[in-house]
C-alpha cells in the first residue's frame, strides 16, 4: 500500500513564506501536506515536476464571485490561473440578506457596479435563502474547484433594513444602524471572513443610481466594523473615492484601533479619487505608525478596460449611428461595421454625450477620444504598453486619423478585434510605481475582480500576469523576485483574511498546490465568451504554463484543463493555524 496519496517529485518548491527555493519533494496524505524535502515512501500518484516550479496554491481576495459560486463547479476563469481560494462579496454588493421583492434591485445593483449581465444572474441563481447565514449555507451544498468566502455586503444590509427609504442620502435612524450591526454579527459569527462597502462615483447600480454605501456616514460604518469586534474577527473592506472632506483614514484607522481588526481599501491611481496613491499611502501609514491596522490592496497592471464591438463599451458607442445598431443581433451588427459605406458615416459624426452619466465624463472622454492611452492588443500584448504602442502613434504611422485607426483594429479577425485602455493605475504611463509597493507589508496583491466586469476588465488572470510580467519578463524596469511573488499571492493574502491553514507549503497545512512550468508561462489572448447563464457574456483569458493545479490534494486542473474535482468548500471563518502544529 502506497504510503502516501500523492507525491510531487524533484520540483524547485517555493514554499509561500518568502524563504529561498530549493529542490524537492511534497507529499500529500488526506489532503494535507505530509512531507516537504526528501519523500521516500510511495505515493498511490507520483508527479514528475523536474525543471518547474512547486508553489502553493494562490489565495485571491478580492472577486466577486458572488452569483456565480451558487451555480458553477469550475469557478472560471480564476481556477486557470492557479487560484485555489477566493474572498468575494467585495465592493458591498452582494445578494444576502434578501427579501423576495428585492432580489431584481440586487441584481441591477451587481449588475451596475460590477459589470455581470443581470440575465445570467437572474437565470442562475435560485435565491434559496433570505438571511445571511442561509446564503453560507445554499454555498456549502456546492462542491467547487477552490474554496469561497466571503463578506457581508453594505449595500445588501442597507437595502434589508431600510428598504423603500433606501436611496441615496438616505439616513438611517439609530433603530436602523443597530438592526444592520445585528445583521452584520450574525453573518460574521456564522462564517463570513468581513463586512464590505463601497463609496465611489464609479459605482452604480444598472439604473445610474449611487450604491448604498457611498453616502453613509463615517458614523454608520463605525457602527457595522464594530458589529465585527463582537464576533471577535472579520475584515472590513472598502473601496472609496478617498475625498479629503471624509477624512476616511481617520476613521478606518480609530475602527482598527478600537476594534484590533484590519481594515482594507483599493488603493490605486484614479481620477475619482482626490488623494494621489502616495498620500494614500502615506496617510495610511501615519495611521499605522499611531497603532492601527490599514492594508492597501493593489493591483499589478492598470485596471484596464478591454473595448471590443461586442463589449460593453467601445471608443463608438456615442456616434448615432452605432445607436442606431446597438440592439440588432450580432451578425447585423457586424455586416453594418465592416460596410464602408457606415464605417465612413459613423467616423464623420461626433459624439452625442446627451446621455452620459455627468459626473464620469472625464472618464468617457477617454473611452471615446483617448487615444493616446488606447493600445493595440497584439498577439505577444504588453501589459505595460509604451508610447509607440498607442493607437494614436499607430495612426501616424499608418498615415490616417487615431479613430480611423481604432475602428479598423476593432474590425480585424472578424470584427473581434480589441483595445486595452488601462483607466486607472497608468496615469504615468509605467509601472514604476508599483515596484516599491510589492516589498511593503502594509500592502497586499490584490482587485483582480475574477467573476466581474465580464464585459469590460479581465484581470482574474493577476497571478499570472505577476509571475510572467513582474518575475520573469518586466523590461521597463525593476522585477521582483520569485519568493517574493509567490509569498505575496498566498501567505500575505491568506494571513489578512485569518485562513492559517494555507498559502504555505509545510506539513500540516490545506494540500493547495501549483506545478508551473515557468519557461512556458504566457497568457493567452482574451475573448469574448457567451456561456454564463441565459447565454450571458464574459471575456474570459486562459494561460499556458499551469502543469497541475491540486486543491485538497486532488487534482483539479491538468495542463490548463479541468478533471472534474470539485474538492473545494465555503469556508467559514478563521482557519487557525493548530493544524500545522499539530502535524509537525
Amino acid at each position: 500500500m502506497a504510503t502516501f496519496d500523492l507525491v510531487i517529485r524533484g520540483g524547485t518548491i517555493v514554499d509561500g513564506t518568502g524563504e529561498e527555493r530549493f529542490a524537492g519533494d511534497v507529499a500529500i496524505k488526506d489532503g494535507l501536506i505530509a512531507q516537504i524535502g526528501t519523500v521516500t515512501g510511495d505515493g498511490a500518484e507520483e508527479i514528475d515536476a523536474t525543471g518547474k516550479i512547486v508553489t502553493p496554491g494562490f489565495v485571491d481576495i478580492h472577486t466577486h464571485y458572488d452569483g456565480q459560486a451558487t451555480w458553477d463547479q469550475e469557478m472560471a476563469p480564476s481556477s486557470w490561473h492557479g487560484v485555489t481560494t477566493v474572498v468575494m462579496g467585495n465592493c458591498g454588493v452582494g445578494f444576502a440578506p434578501a427579501r423576495k421583492d428585492q432580489h431584481d434591485w440586487l441584481i441591477g445593483l451587481m449588475e451596475g457596479v460590477e459589470d455581470i449581465p443581470g440575465t445570467a444572474l437572474a437565470e442562475g441563481i435560485t435565491w434559496d435563502w433570505e438571511t445571511f447565514p442561509e446564503y453560507l449555507d445554499a454555498l456549502e451544498k456546492l462542491p467547487r474547484t477552490v474554496d469561497v468566502g466571503t463578506h457581508v455586503p453594505h449595500g445588501a444590509v442597507r437595502a434589508y433594513v431600510l428598504g423603500d427609504r433606501e436611496g441615496p442620502g438616505a439616513v438611517p435612524t439609530d433603530e436602523d444602524i443597530a438592526a444592520m450591526a445585528d445583521i452584520v454579527e450574525d453573518g460574521v459569527r456564522a462564517g463570513a471572513l468581513g463586512f464590505s462597502t463601497s463609496r465611489t462615483v464609479l459605482h452604480k447600480d444598472v439604473e445610474g443610481v449611487l450604491v448604498p454605501g457611498t453616502t453613509a456616514t463615517a458614523e454608520e460604518l463605525v457602527e457595522l466594523g464594530r458589529a465585527m469586534g463582537r464576533a471577535g474577527h472579520g475584515v472590513f473592506e472598502m473601496a472609496s473615492d478617498l475625498q479629503r472632506d471624509w477624512n476616511e483614514f481617520e476613521w478606518m484607522g480609530n475602527l482598527s484601533r478600537e476594534t484590533g481588526l484590519p481594515v482594507t481599501f483599493a488603493a490605486l491611481q484614479s481620477i475619482a479619487k482626490e488623494l494621489p496613491l502616495d498620500e494614500q499611502i502615506e496617510t495610511m501609514r501615519a495611521e499605522n505608525d499611531n497603532g492601527a491596522n490599514i492594508i492597501a490592496q493593489i493591483a499589478l497592471r492598470g485596471n484596464g478596460i478591454i473595448m471590443a464591438w461586442q463589449g460593453t463599451v467601445h471608443p463608438f458607442v456615442y456616434r448615432p449611428s452605432w445607436q442606431a445598431i446597438a440592439e440588432l443581433p450580432w451578425t447585423e451588427q457586424k455586416a453594418k461595421l465592416l460596410d464602408p459605406a457606415f464605417k465612413a458615416q459613423l467616423l464623420s459624426e461626433a459624439n452625442d454625450y446627451s446621455d452620459a452619466p455627468p459626473d464620469i465624463l472625464p472618464v468617457v472622454a477617454v473611452i471615446t477620444q483617448g487615444w493616446a492611452m488606447q493600445y493595440e492588443m497584439d498577439p505577444d500584448f504588453d501589459y505595460e504598453p509604451t508610447d509607440e504602442e498607442s493607437v494614436q502613434t499607430r495612426a501616424s504611422s499608418a498615415g490616417v486619423d487615431g479613430q480611423e485607426y481604432a475602428y479598423d483594429m476593432l474590425c480585424r479577425e472578424d470584427a473581434t478585434g480589441f483595445i486595452y485602455l488601462p483607466i486607472l493605475n497608468y496615469a504615468d504611463k509605467n509601472l514604476d510605481f508599483l515596484h516599491p509597493l510589492q516589498h511593503s507589508d502594509d500592502t497586499v496583491n490584490s482587485l483582480s475582480d475574477g467573476g466581474a466586469h465580464c464585459g469590460t476588465i479581465c484581470d482574474a488572470a493577476s497571478p499570472t500576469f505577476m509571475l510572467q510580467h513582474w518575475v520573469r519578463d518586466r523590461k521597463r524596469g525593476g522585477r521582483i523576485t520569485l519568493e517574493n511573488a509567490i509569498k505575496r499571492q498566498c501567505n500575505d493574502t491568506a494571513r489578512l483574511y485569518g485562513l492559517e491553514d494555507r498559502g504555505v507549503l509545510s506539513p500540516g497545512y490545506l494540500a493547495d498546490v501549483n506545478v508551473i512550468d515557468m519557461d512556458a508561462l504566457k497568457l493567452g489572448k482574451p475573448w469574448l465568451a457567451f456561456d454564463l447563464p441565459a447565454g450571458g457574456r464574459r471575456l474570459l483569458q486562459k494561460a499556458d504554463g499551469y502543469v497541475f493545479t491540486i486543491k485538497n490534494g486532488q487534482v483539479t486542473f491538468r495542463d490548463g484543463t479541468w478533471t472534474g474535482e470539485a474538492p473545494g468548500g465555503l469556508i467559514r471563518g478563521p482557519q487557525r493555524a493548530e493544524l500545522a502544529e499539530a502535524a509537525e
